[in-house]
């Protein structure tokens, strides 16, 4: 290629510019790593980044990698290339029988590749049994094998796993960025668009998984309902409306990240800024709060909220983390908005 860069910056990832660059100039001066922590909030595209990493090491073209066209891209972006595999939680755990079969796969070379990747997804939900397995495979990997780990967050990591990884921490994402996405590439109309992106948070795996599933706006909107009726009612009414949601582990991490950007949605309207809130078809409720409750409040609630997610994450008793969380919301009798002002 008359000394052009082989592994182009090119890759089928939306935004993570400075991600895609720093990886594309790892591999043009031939200092790949054997395994990657991918770490970012759930939705922002770690999945895909970590995808489109194990086409452009796999890549058959000789001009730019990853192509997206040969046979190697073509089928790792559908799942279907036998030297990438993707292992997840079997329920809500990663075990380590899956690290254990893993492990067999990785003794074999690979069949048509140049390395065989494994992309091991939510590993922050890996047990302990099953991070201490995988560290065998990180100190002593086979030449052939590259591991990427995507995980919200690596606080619950072992510290020997996040120092035998190379860190890519993933930021969200431009609000504009996410608009113009859903209208070029999944042909949302602009509207739609628009609030799809501002409630998306920055992350664009839920943005257009919410264009896809009407169900996923929905559950937004029971969790905030929930939370709204919530601030409201008695300790006991409390406790009753938050009990179904701690049996619903798999929503549990879900719904406290939403959670967390409603009150600091509450912070942004209470400092009056200009910067965009996330939950803006809910502004009705947000000024009526910030009106009534002082700013050390709100933060003592985003830090009630962001312990009880880190409870859960460390499998506490999930009811019991909910109800501590419920003393911590302040007490407030909202005001329904007008027809049409959550719209």
């Amino acid at each position: 290629m008359d000394g052009q860069p082989l592994y182009s910056t090119h890759w089928p990832v939306i935004g993570h510019k400075w991600a895609v660059e720093h990886l594309a100039r790892s591999l043009n001066h031939g200092r790949v790593r054997h395994a990657y922590l991918i770490t970012g909030p759930s939705g922002i595209g770690k999945t895909t980044l970590a995808r489109a990493f194990a086409q452009a090491v796999n890549c058959l073209s000789e001009e730019a990698r990853p192509c997206g066209e040969c046979r190697a891209c073509t089928l790792i972006a559908h799942d279907g290339y036998a030297d990438v595999n993707v292992i997840q939680a079997d329920g809500n755990t990663l075990k380590i029988e899956q690290i254990r079969d893993m492990q067999h796969m990785l003794a074999l070379r690979p069949v048509e590749a140049r390395y065989r990747v494994v992309i091991l997804r939510h590993f922050q939900d890996a047990t302990p049994q099953a991070m201490d397995a995988l560290l065998k495979t990180l100190e002593e990997p086979p030449s052939y094998v590259i591991l990427l780990l995507t995980a919200d967050t690596a606080d619950t990591l072992l510290p020997t796993i996040k120092s035998r990884c190379q860190p890519i921490n993933l930021r969200v994402l431009p609000t504009t960025l996410i608009r113009r996405a859903l209208e070029e590439r999944w042909q949302v109309e602009p509207e739609r668009a628009a609030l799809l992106a501002q409630l998306s948070g920055g992350r664009i795996g839920w943005a257009v998984r919410a264009a896809e599933d009407e169900t996923l706006l929905a559950q937004r909107s029971e969790w905030l309902d929930l939370l709204e009726k919530a601030i409201g009612q008695s300790r006991v009414g409390r406790f009753m409306l938050v009990e179904p949601l701690s049996r619903d582990k798999a929503s549990l991490a879900a719904a406290m990240e939403l959670w967390q950007s409603y009150w600091r949605d509450v912070l942004l309207v209470s400092h009056s800024t200009t910067t965009p809130i996330a939950n803006r078809d809910r502004r009705h409720a947000l000024e009526q709060i910030a009106a009534a409750v002082k700013v050390e409040d709100v933060q003592r609630v985003l830090n009630a909220i962001r312990r009880t997610a880190k409870y859960v994450d460390q499998n506490v008793n999930a009811r019991l983390a909910l109800e501590v969380l419920m003393l911590d919301l302040p007490q407030l009798q909202l005001i329904q908005a007008p027809p049409g002002v959550r719209e």
